[in-house]
């Protein structure tokens, strides 16, 4: 094992999650869901508690694992979460309910999030977190970039994908896609960005103040 494997398993090994998001996170492995990392939660509750977010959008809900981790860094907030597995958001409502948050402060939207996103007010959300289709995410960012609001912040788990985006010899279309995304953020002066490695890769964008 690599000195940067044992630092990635070190960050998540150090992560205590609670028993409500262990059993959600094992749901998503049995149904073949890619939950984000302990450490990679983590890193968003630091950000949503950093933030003082009461608003966050998450596109891709799964059964609740990247839910219950903005929850825990801003308990107060509402989540609203658009996935097209009615399934699946099923069984994160009542992950929630069992990790103790408050049905009013969730609002699970089914449907297609390209559809959901231009419906939804801009410059309104204090985090926008982006977990959903991979082949999608350009698009996914420039709807969360409008609907965040001055200040506010994009987070993209999986930026790094599976290694891939790294490796200039990978170029799939999703590799490609992030590649393409994580330059083209790092030169624009519209926000101010960061990329993680932890767990699989974590991009963040703050949008600067108008």
């Amino acid at each position: 094992m690599s000195d940067n494997d044992l630092n990635w398993k070190y960050a998540d090994d150090v992560v205590t999650e609670s028993d409500a998001l262990s059993k959600a996170r094992q749901q998503s492995l049995e149904l073949g869901i890619d939950p984000i990392s302990p450490a990679t939660g983590a890193q968003i509750a630091v950000i949503a508690a950093a933030t003082g977010a009461t608003n966050i959008v998450e596109i891709g809900t799964g059964v609740g694992v990247s839910g219950m981790w903005l929850f825990a860094g801003a308990p107060g907030a509402t989540l609203t979460s658009i996935d097209t597995e009615i399934d699946h958001q099923l069984q994160a409502k009542a992950n929630f309910a069992e990790a103790g948050i408050p049905a009013n402060r969730v609002r699970l939207i089914p449907g297609r999030a390209l559809e959901v996103l231009p419906r939804m007010n801009e410059n309104s959300y204090d985090i926008v977190l982006i977990d959903a289709d991979a082949g999608s995410v350009i698009e996914y960012v420039e709807h969360g970039l409008r609907l965040a609001r001055p200040g506010g912040t994009v987070l993209v788990p999986h930026a790094l994908w599976r290694g891939r985006v790294a490796d200039p010899a990978k170029r799939d279309d999703v590799a490609t896609g992030f590649r393409t995304l994580i330059t083209e953020i790092a030169a624009s002066g519209a926000v101010v960005s960061a990329l993680s490695p932890a767990g699989d890769g974590l991009l963040q964008l703050t949008k600067r103040g108008v």
